[in-house]
């Protein structure tokens, strides 16, 4: 028996560290606030991108000039929202008997469109990261106080992140919109030629990016509930009990 559990010693000190490192699969913690909120904040994230990374647009105007009467001139836009690169098209192949100009849309909205969705895409991927954290490493998330103290900075600073970048991109659609909108025809120079005359028609409808905005908020509400379940996992709310801790009455034990 002395050899053999000289030999079977090693063996277990050797897989005792694979066991606690190891992949454990376990889908409770989806059922648990830490777990769930963190699957919305995913599938939240996906609506962001989806409705304002795909939208494409145009708005339309209805000019009558020299030997040509109410014939339309659109000019396209779309996600990242670089208006100042569409242009009018001519109403008509003589371009108005040559009176008609090409015409941009003002303003240059890409920055804000792309930082918000650059983040949704960013905020989808840690999620997914988190949530195999919590399915296969929970016992390294509990025994290891460092890690949920890092998610906790992660979720404060993700909740900051989505008020700022959906209010910047709240203000920039509001911008769009009057960009895209009737007031557009006060700008053409062409329509303020003798003889001519500009109307707007219509703007395809920016529904989707008015959801994307609300999705935007309700990410942020998320991610600041969610920090309150990710403090309650770190040693800020749950102190380690590993130190043993005087009363006042009883002297700790000492060895002998």
């Amino acid at each position: 028996w002395g050899p053999a559990s000289l030999s079977v010693s090693p063996l277990l000190i050797d897989l005792s560290p694979q066991k606690m490192f190891g992949l454990q699969v376990n889908l409770s913690p989806l059922l648990e606030p830490l777990g769930f909120m963190k699957i919305l904040e995913w599938i939240f994230s996906i609506f962001v991108f989806a409705t304002c990374g795909v939208y494409k647009g145009t708005t339309t105007i209805l000019v009558s000039c020299k030997g040509v009467v109410n014939k339309t001139a659109t000019a396209a836009f779309a996600y990242p929202f670089r208006l100042n690169t569409a242009v009018f098209s001519a109403p008509d192949p003589t371009r108005c008997s040559g009176t008609w100009t090409d015409f941009h849309l003002v303003g240059n909205f890409s920055s804000s469109a792309q930082f918000f969705v650059t983040y949704a895409v960013l905020v989808f991927l840690y999620c997914i990261a988190a949530l195999v954290l919590y399915v296969g490493y929970m016992h390294l998330y509990r025994n290891m106080s460092k890690i949920p103290l890092i998610d906790l900075v992660i979720t404060v600073m993700a909740a900051f992140l989505w008020l700022v970048s959906t209010s910047a991109w709240a203000k920039a659609l509001t911008d769009i919109k009057i960009s895209t909108g009737p007031s557009i025809v006060q700008e053409i120079a062409s329509c303020k030629l003798p003889g001519s005359t500009c109307l707007f028609a219509s703007v395809t409808s920016m529904g989707t990016l008015n959801v994307s905005v609300v999705f935007g908020l309700l990410n942020m509400i998320l991610w600041g509930g969610n920090a309150w379940f990710v403090y309650k996992e770190t040693s800020l709310h749950n102190p380690s009990n590993s130190t043993p801790q005087s009363s006042g009455i009883y002297p700790p034990t000492t060895g002998i």
